[in-house]
């Protein structure tokens, strides 16, 4: 298991080389996927998002674009080289976006300060996850959202086989080509496997105590989902 010193040097590495082998290893597929975690999440014009593990702030600039010039987004990330690819895609984009350094664990922000945190491939690098949930409904107001994109694992004989061949030996190999560091797509592929998905997630969700209500939304053959909660 990595520590997340080890996790955070790992995606300071992979940082220049990130989204290109996102779009690369994920077909494209990733941009639905947050399109529709904003979507579920239920953003609306003038409301205030906090994207925790926000890496180059592809999910930040899809909230903005929802919430408006009258709404605020704040993307953090512990990785500051992550950050700093994010503030330069400001200079091309029409959607301020506010990024800075920051640890899930610790946010530095007082209780209630926004509508909608949330999470997109980053809670299973968390080093406490039910903490960082919890952490996360602490800086959103009662009756707002937590919204949290990750990893499952897909069932299905024919298509389960299939999609352990691609992560066991496509990922690690055509994310190391890209990037030149094949050992940390082995890690996204293990953490993958082995992290709750779909009712084992929810049961970290009701651990924290944090929510009066989870959504579950499973997408594309259950290789990711979307998960809710309505703080509580």
């Amino acid at each position: 298991m990595f520590a997340s010193v080890q996790i955070r040097d790992m995606f300071d590495q992979v940082a220049p080389r990130y989204d290109r082998a996102n779009q690369v290893l994920s077909m494209g597929v990733h941009h639905r996927w947050r399109k529709r975690l904003v979507q579920e999440a239920g953003a609306k014009p003038g409301m205030r998002v906090l994207d925790c593990a926000t890496g180059t702030g592809d999910l930040a600039f899809e909230f903005k674009r929802t919430v408006g010039e009258n709404g605020s987004v704040r993307g953090l990330d512990f990785s500051s080289r992550m950050i700093e690819l994010a503030k330069t895609k400001l200079d091309t984009s029409r959607y301020p976006v506010d990024f800075m350094v920051g640890d899930v664990l610790s946010l530095p922000f007082a209780d209630n300060s926004f509508d909608i945190a949330s999470i997109a491939f980053g809670i299973r690098n968390v080093d406490d996850p039910v903490a960082g949930l919890k952490e996360m409904a602490r800086v959103v107001r009662p009756g707002g959202r937590i919204a949290v994109l990750e990893f499952g694992q897909p069932d299905g004989a024919l298509f389960s086989r299939l999609y352990r061949w691609y992560s066991n030996r496509a990922i690690p190999t055509i994310g190391g080509w890209i990037t030149g560091t094949p050992k940390s797509y082995g890690y996204l592929t293990e953490s993958s496997a082995s992290f709750p998905a779909g009712d084992r997630f929810v049961d970290l969700m009701k651990v924290t105590g944090s929510f009066t209500s989870i959504e579950v939304t499973p997408l594309t053959f259950k290789i990711a989902y979307i998960y809710i909660g309505t703080v509580r």
